[in-house]
């Protein structure tokens, strides 16, 4: 099995077109089609379906794809390691957040790493779990604060903190009255949901499994904002930590009540690549990013959640 059989898969598979993908490739049609047509051989199995319209990946094919992206994630990782080789050593840093975390740790962070490594060049991205976890395995990032994701044998994860998830809704008497709701009790209101790649709605789909919940999904929203606003205007209830309400900017009026029987978290975690060798630099600034950042933000959701107790 060749390289560039695999490349040409992945590409055609992604752009949903022999075409397109010589275009992305610099290459051409017919070549593309002999790559993929050998690799199918190699395989014995037919990874993608052809039509006048394009090609899709069919079911070995989508199995194949998830394969096919890490091997090529793992070739470029060992590429840039020999780039790296050849380049003259320096301290560089690369960090992904999630976007509350970003909000609430960057001028601490960059603060800290500063007066350390005042040569330091520090670069900090934003971005939804699944996005950060991307960049981990294309290397475009050398570490990420993220939320926990499926298991990968290709990441490296430590655990950072939990945070609560509370039930979200709009502001009634009804709701206002209730200190805690069980979470059996949740399959009676209509949901306002992230996407299935989003860890938030794993960690809720997870828990009904568990516990034999069947959840009244009305709507998938992956933006925070947009999902309030639908919460605000009664079209559903959310799932969400504390921090999505206190990131929010626009002034509503929502009640918030506690999920018990049992209560929801989701886990935080720092994440980095297993196949990259963190630099001295890297493992400093993670180390000062848990010592010194994170109480800081535990300390800020603490306050949160006596707010939501006091019932303020």
């Amino acid at each position: 099995m060749e390289i560039r059989e695999i490349e040409a898969f992945v590409h055609v598979a992604d752009h949903g077109s022999f075409s397109r993908a010589a275009d992305a490739l610099g290459s051409n049609q017919p070549a593309l089609s002999r790559l993929v047509r050998r690799l199918e051989e190699r395989l014995q199995q037919p990874l993608l379906s052809r039509n006048g319209r394009g090609a899709t990946p069919t079911t070995a094919g989508e199995v194949f794809l998830a394969h096919g992206r890490e091997v090529l994630a793992q070739v470029q990782r060992a590429e840039q390691a020999m780039r790296n080789l050849q380049a003259a050593p320096r301290q560089k840093f690369t960090l992904g957040l999630v976007p509350h975390i970003a909000k609430f740790a960057i001028l601490s962070l960059v603060r800290q790493l500063r007066q350390q490594f005042p040569q330091a060049a520090v670069t900090v991205v934003e971005g939804t779990s699944t996005t950060l976890l991307e960049s981990l395995l294309m290397d475009r990032i050398d570490a990420a604060v993220m939320y926990e994701t499926p298991r990968s044998e290709l990441i490296v994860k430590r655990d950072l903190l939990r945070e609560e998830l509370y039930f979200i809704g709009p502001d009634t008497a009804a709701l206002r009255a209730q200190k805690s709701i069980p979470f059996k009790d949740i399959s009676t209101y209509p949901l306002i949901l992230s996407s299935r790649m989003h860890a938030i709605r794993e960690v809720v789909e997870e828990q009904a499994a568990r516990h034999r919940v069947k959840l009244n999904i009305a709507l998938e929203v992956d933006a925070v904002t947009s999902a309030l606003d639908l919460v605000q205007e009664g079209y559903g209830h959310a799932l969400l930590p504390l921090n999505a309400l206190a990131r929010d900017d626009r002034p509503r009026k929502l009640s918030v009540t506690r999920i018990t029987e049992p209560a929801m978290h989701c886990r935080l975690v720092i994440a980095t690549a297993r196949q990259q060798a963190a630099s001295p630099f890297i493992r400093q600034a993670l180390d000062l990013l848990e010592e010194r950042v994170v109480p800081l933000y535990v300390t800020y959701e603490k306050g949160l959640s006596g707010r939501v107790a006091s019932g303020h």
